[in-house]
């Protein structure tokens, strides 16, 4: 295993961006792309075009379609891939890497017929492996212009935090640690629900009061939902929590507010997914997140809006009138209780 060797697996827009980082940082950073074109593309031009026009990449990335190679005599995996192809891919993962190189999952989003996270995935196909989880508010578009930007390396193994800390800093791009994995990745993967009613009510002429009403009580759902499922809730008012979900609530960048947007203008499901042209994974969370919030009875009114419009064809207008009228009316629900320490 190659210290000076990390494998990101995703050539999407932010596993092409955290493969930059770490190739400026002085690595050999191995890209695992599905297809042979953007491999040719990424080895030869140093472009990934399609998400990232015009980005010049590091020549010290080498990109690859071989998951045995990619992920062969590395020292830190990255899985930057849809929730809904993870599985597939870790199991591949498993298979060809060293059983003791770190695990980390930067994808936001929970699988549908488990309702398991990223890292409970990893860990249910090998429960030895060293796992971590990266969020927070990172638009791979502004990251590529060296704005400054910040995550959260999440990791109940110092030495892993430690380890993702090391290879992704950088000028302009802060990372910050947790141990509470369940809550970085509950964050970042429920703040996307908001995304979408956020950006349907920007479509329907709201202003920046509505914007700060669907952001607060978003959190408070998130954290209420976080607590009942184990997470620390004042995991929720950091970069990977209330920092997440402010970004993708009020950004064009972010493609859960795009999607919103589209639905607000009056577009189906399916043609906004379509116009969108990626992976909404705030559609994905939301189906499985009201059924599990319904069966715990946990309350969480925008998300329940939401679901109804999506899937029951609700009128879009309907969403924040039901919140208005709700029965919960406090403000805030959660205390911090004492300092926390790594």
């Amino acid at each position: 295993m190659s210290k000076s060797v990390v494998t990101v697996l995703g050539g999407g827009s932010f596993g092409t961006v955290i493969a930059n980082i770490i190739a400026n940082n002085g690595y050999l950073v191995k890209l695992w792309v599905r297809s042979e074109d953007l491999v040719s593309e990424i080895n030869n031009d140093q472009l990934n075009n399609f998400y990232l026009p015009d980005y010049k990449l590091n020549k010290s990335i080498l990109a690859t379609s071989s998951m045995a190679d990619a992920v062969s005599d590395t020292g830190l995996i990255f899985l930057a891939v849809p929730s809904s192809s993870f599985r597939s891919v870790a199991e591949e993962v498993i298979e060809f890497a060293a059983p003791d190189v770190p695990l980390i999952s930067t994808t936001k989003g929970i699988e549908e017929r488990s309702f398991q996270l990223m890292s409970q995935i990893l860990l249910e196909i090998d429960p030895r492996a060293r796992v971590g989880v990266l969020s927070g508010p990172n638009l791979a578009k502004e990251i590529a212009r060296n704005q400054y930007s910040g995550t959260v390396i999440a990791s109940d193994d110092k030495v892993v935090r430690s380890m993702v800390m090391d290879v992704l800093k950088s000028e302009f791009f802060r990372v910050y640690a947790n141990d509470d994995m369940y809550g970085v990745e509950l964050g970042g993967s429920l703040k996307n629900i908001y995304a979408v009613i956020a950006g349907i009510a920007s479509e329907l002429g709201m202003g920046h009061n509505t914007n700060s009403l669907i952001v607060t009580r978003g959190l408070a759902e998130m954290a209420r939902f976080g607590r009942e499922l184990g997470a620390d809730p004042m995991t929720f008012l950091g970069l990977s929590g209330v920092g997440d979900l402010v970004v993708t609530c009020s950004s064009p960048m972010s493609r859960n507010f795009r999607f919103g947007s589209l639905l607000g203008r009056g577009l189906s499901y399916r043609q906004a997914e379509d116009s969108v042209g990626q992976v909404v994974e705030g559609i994905n969370t939301l189906k499985v997140v009201f059924e599990r919030a319904e069966k715990l009875n946990i309350h969480m009114p925008l998300a329940e809006g939401l679901f109804h419009i999506v899937f029951n064809g609700e009128i879009v207008e309907s969403i924040i009138p039901s919140l208005m009228s709700g029965e919960h009316a406090m403000d805030v629900e959660f205390a911090a209780s004492k300092l926390k320490e790594l």
